[in-house]
């Protein structure tokens, strides 16, 4: 196939749901061996165009049409698109934990003796030769329920490179591996390129575009809003065509006059997870705690708000010292937390935006013992145009917003409780750079509205462009305090990456 060869076409592709314009004649060229990105807000319609690519959802019927090779195609399914080459890789993974790493990559496809059995010998030794070929570590005997994420998806990979696949889409993959990992990724995605496999990669990432693609595709509101050579091209330039306006400044710094102290932590430990925290954040300043993952972080921060117990240590809230058994009693000393996983910690995915809003305030805004409905709505409405939330309405189920307004929900709630102390674990994760500014703003806000804000951000931009301070944490301990001038990239990767005995004490 040349290089000039397109593997995959789509010409004005529409979708419409039920009083949506998912697509409005979307279309997009992937050649092979080319790495495309896929870029947009949340909401922009990546989703709906990837899952339309592999055959999940149908396309309009006055829709254009997809080429394959060359040829138009009608997936019908995955399984058709599958069958075709063209394979998707999601974050959740489609394995089966309870097989073998040999069984998964050849599933539905195993080798068979004479008298019709698996042939044990012959299925190890083929899947052998996949793992080889991307220089994977793993045993073809493993189950995959005993590897780690990135491995599973490393499987998954291999499954695809074992059906003859020519096009893999990988959405947002990196969203739950540590740099290590993504490296790995990283070198595997290169090698398919070698290969002469297409590859189109969604993220929101980026430092990962920028590294990874070689074009760049950005869509906006369901349509295309151009296209890009990543390496004619910078930052600024995607996202003018991501948002439909220059993003002169990602970052809001706080200008609120720093109070008293609102939070403190002296000594706190866990057994295993973490070692003589110490910090305090005073009323109107960001403290940003920042580390490499499995650092202690999150686990720091849970354990504050009452998810996690604590061996030694104590917490002062307002200069006194409080007993924290749990996430109730923290909720009553005034505190909020926003978790890193929104979908499993922070909202009720079936429940309706007005009742997630609402959820963290219910006892308060009770009659006669009965849910006050007028309060209720009262609280949704004021901080769906406090956030700009963009919902069809309070009763539509949260679980069908963008993640940039999932996120905006979750914030919500605990901002309607007047919290004196706000925990804000990944804020961005998963969402889109316009919400993301959207977000950061936001914390800017919160600390001039007087909250203590404790940010938790894995992106070292983020974390020096929001934060007053900086905690640095290494191995469950701290390593570093930084602010002003002190705030450098040097300085933040030489604390969370190298630890003097000083630091460490």
């Amino acid at each position: 196939m040349s290089e000039n060869t397109y593997v995959l076409e789509a010409h004005n592709i529409s979708k419409t749901f039920p009083g949506v314009k998912a697509l409005d004649r979307v279309s997009l060229s992937l050649k092979a061996g080319e790495v495309l990105a896929l870029v947009g807000e949340n909401g922009a319609g990546k989703s709906t165009l990837t899952k339309i690519l592999s055959g999940i959802h149908q396309t309009d019927p006055d829709s254009g049409g997809i080429y394959f090779d060359g040829k138009e195609v009608d997936f019908r399914n995955s399984q058709d698109a599958k069958s075709h080459g063209l394979v998707t890789i999601y974050q959740e993974l489609s394995l089966v934990r309870g097989l073998s790493v040999a069984e998964n990559i050849f599933l539905g496809q195993l080798p068979r003796t004479k008298l019709g059995l698996i042939d044990w010998k012959e299925l190890n030794r083929h899947a052998q030769e996949i793992l080889n070929e991307l220089g994977l570590e793993v045993a073809p005997d493993e189950m995959v329920g005993d590897l780690s994420i990135s491995r599973q998806q490393m499987v998954e990979i291999a499954r695809a490179l074992s059906q003859g696949t020519k096009v893999i889409i990988f959405d947002e993959p990196t969203s739950s591996l540590t740099q290590t990992e993504k490296d790995i990724l990283f070198r595997i995605i290169r090698s398919l390129q070698a290969k002469n496999v297409g590859v189109i990669y969604i993220s929101h990432k980026m430092d990962e575009v920028f590294e990874l693609s070689d074009r760049i595709l950005v869509l906006r509101d369901g349509k295309n809003s151009g296209g890009l050579v990543t390496k004619d091209c910078n930052l600024s330039d995607v996202v003018h065509l991501m948002i439909g306006r220059a993003l002169d400044e990602f970052f809001h710094k706080n200008k609120a006059t720093k109070g008293k102290e609102m939070l403190r932590v002296e000594g706190l430990s866990k057994n295993g997870q973490f070692e003589n925290i110490s910090f305090a954040v005073r009323k109107g300043e960001v403290l940003g705690l920042y580390g490499l993952v499995g650092a202690g972080r999150s686990e720091v921060a849970e354990t504050i708000f009452g998810a996690r117990t604590h061996d030694a240590g104590d917490i002062y809230i307002d200069g006194e010292k409080v007993v924290i058994k749990d996430t109730k009693d923290a909720v009553s000393l005034g505190m909020g937390f926003v978790p890193e996983d929104r979908k499993a910690q922070g909202l009720v995915l079936k429940m309706s935006c007005l009742n997630n809003m609402s959820v963290a305030k219910l006892r308060w805004i009770k009659k006669a013992g009965c849910i006050d409905f007028v309060a209720e709505q009262a609280i949704f409405d004021e901080y769906k145009q406090k956030l700009s939330i963009s919902t069809p309405g309070a009763h539509q189920e949260v679980s069908k917003l963008s993640g940039g307004n999932q996120q905006k929900i979750v914030i919500g709630k605990w901002m309607s409780l007047s919290p004196r102390v706000l925990i804000l674990d990944e804020p961005t994760r998963g969402i889109d750079v316009g919400s993301k500014s959207q977000i950061h703003s936001l914390i800017a806000e919160l600390a001039e509205e007087g909250i203590a804000v404790l940010v938790i951000s894995s992106e070292m931009p983020e974390i020096m462009g929001v934060s007053d301070r900086i905690i640095t944490m290494r191995a469950g301990r701290t390593s570093g305090s930084f602010e002003g001038d002190e705030i450098t990239e040097e300085n933040l990767i030489r604390a969370i990456a190298f630890v003097d005995a000083e630091a460490a004490s």
